[in-house]
C-alpha cells in the first residue's frame, strides 16, 4: 500500500536526500505548491498552509506542522477542516532542552557576569562573595511536560534536584525513567512556592497567555531561578522585570521574548522587551534560537522520515495536536 505525501516547502538537496534515504519504499513524495485537480496527497506537511492546499487533494486526512506548535493562523484555519488531523513534529526537542539548561546553569552560576569581568583582566569575582546557586538538593518545577519537559527533567534530576512536573492530563503520557512527580496544571499554585527553579517548557495558548504573573512569581522562593524557552507572553514581562530588578528571583535564562525584529534591517537594532532586561546582570539572554543548531535540519529530516514511516505502516501518526489546546 502507498502513502502520498506532499511537502510543501521544498528542502535544500543535502537535507532532502537525508530524507530520502530514510523514507520507507511504500511512501510517494511531491513537492512545491499543490496543483488542484491532480493532487492527490494523503499528507501534507505545512507550518502554514493555505486554503487552497487543505482543498487541493480529496485525500487529505492530515497535516504534518514541521515543528512544534501551531501558528496561530494555522490554528484558525485548520479549525474549518475537522477533518483532517494535526501533528506536531519534535526534532528540535533535545536542541531547546540542552537551551534550557545551558540557561540554568549561566544563570545559577553567574557565568556571564564573571566571564565579563575576566575578559578585563579582573579577578575580583573570584575573591569577593559568591553568588553561585547550588542546584543540588533543590527542586524544580517543569512547566509543560512534553517532549522538551520530559529532557529536561531527566537532566534535573541527575543534577540531585527533586522534578516536580505539571502538564495538561498528568495521568496519561509516558512513564518517566527518573523520579517526578507530576501534576495537573491546576497544581501550579500550590507548587510554584516550592521551586527553587521554575522551568518553562509550554506553547503559547489562549490558556497559558499571562500564566505567570506577578503574584506567581512572588509566590515563588527568594534567590529562585525562571528559565523560559516557551514562549515569552506566557510571562508576563513587567512582573518578570521588577522581580529580577529588586533581587527577589535569583535569576533568569531567557530564549523567547516579546518583541521580535519586523524586518531584516531591524534584526540588527531591536531590544527584545519593553523592559531593559539587558541591564540586569542576573539575566542571561538568548534571541530565541534554543530549536536551532548545526545539524537541525539534518535531524528534522530523520524525525520527518519516521514519523511518515509509521503511517506507511498502517499505524496511527504520532504527536497528535488537540486544536482547541492548541497543543
Amino acid at each position: 500500500m502507498t502513502l502520498h505525501v506532499h511537502l510543501l516547502d521544498e528542502p535544500s538537496s543535502s537535507a532532502l536526500t537525508i530524507f530520502e534515504g530514510q523514507l520507507s519504499d511504500s511512501v510517494t513524495l511531491t513537492m512545491g505548491p499543490p496543483q488542484p485537480g491532480s493532487a492527490e496527497y494523503e499528507i501534507l506537511v505545512a507550518g502554514r498552509p493555505k486554503r487552497e492546499y487543505l482543498t487541493a487533494s480529496p485525500n487529505l486526512r492530515a497535516v504534518v506542522i514541521p515543528f512544534a506548535g501551531v501558528p496561530h493562523p494555522t490554528r484558525e484555519l485548520l479549525a474549518d477542516f475537522p477533518r483532517i488531523a494535526v501533528h506536531n513534529l519534535h526534532y528540535n526537542a533535545a536542541m531547546t532542552a540542552e537551551m534550557a539548561i545551558a540557561l540554568m546553569l549561566a544563570v545559577s552560576k553567574h557565568l556571564l557576569p564573571c566571564d565579563k569581568a575576566l575578559r578585563q583582566g579582573d579577578w575580583r569575582p573570584r575573591y569577593g562573595p559568591n553568588p553561585s546557586i547550588t542546584l543540588d538538593g533543590k527542586t524544580v518545577v517543569v512547566l509543560g511536560l512534553g517532549e522538551i519537559g520530559r529532557r529536561v527533567g531527566r537532566v534535573c534530576a541527575g543534577f540531585g534536584m527533586e522534578v516536580l512536573a505539571i502538564r495538561r492530563q498528568p495521568q496519561r503520557g509516558h512513564a518517566e525513567d527518573y523520579p517526578v512527580k507530576v501534576f495537573g496544571l491546576d497544581a501550579l499554585a500550590t507548587l510554584l512556592p516550592r521551586a527553587h527553579a521554575l522551568v518553562i517548557a509550554l506553547p503559547a495558548t489562549p490558556a497559558t497567555e499571562g500564566l505567570i504573573g506577578a503574584q506567581e512569581l512572588g509566590s515563588m522562593p527568594a534567590g529562585s531561578l525562571l528559565v523560559n524557552v516557551g514562549r515569552g507572553s506566557i510571562v508576563d514581562q513587567a512582573a518578570l522585570y521588577h522581580a529580577l530588578k529588586a533581587g527577589h528571583l535569583g535569576g533568569a535564562g531567557l530564549d523567547v521574548w516579546y518583541n521580535y525584529p519586523a524586518d531584516e534591517i531591524s534584526r540588527a537594532a531591536t531590544q527584545p522587551s519593553d523592559y531593559p532586561f539587558h541591564e540586569l546582570d542576573n539575566v542571561v539572554m538568548s534571541p530565541h534560537r534554543a530549536g536551532g543548531a548545526n545539524d537541525s535540519e539534518a535531524r528534522r529530516m530523520k524525525c520527518l522520515a519516521e514519523m511518515l514511516n509509521i503511517a506507511a505502516d498502517g499505524n496511527e501518526l504520532p504527536n497528535r495536536v488537540d486544536l482547541g489546546e492548541g497543543y
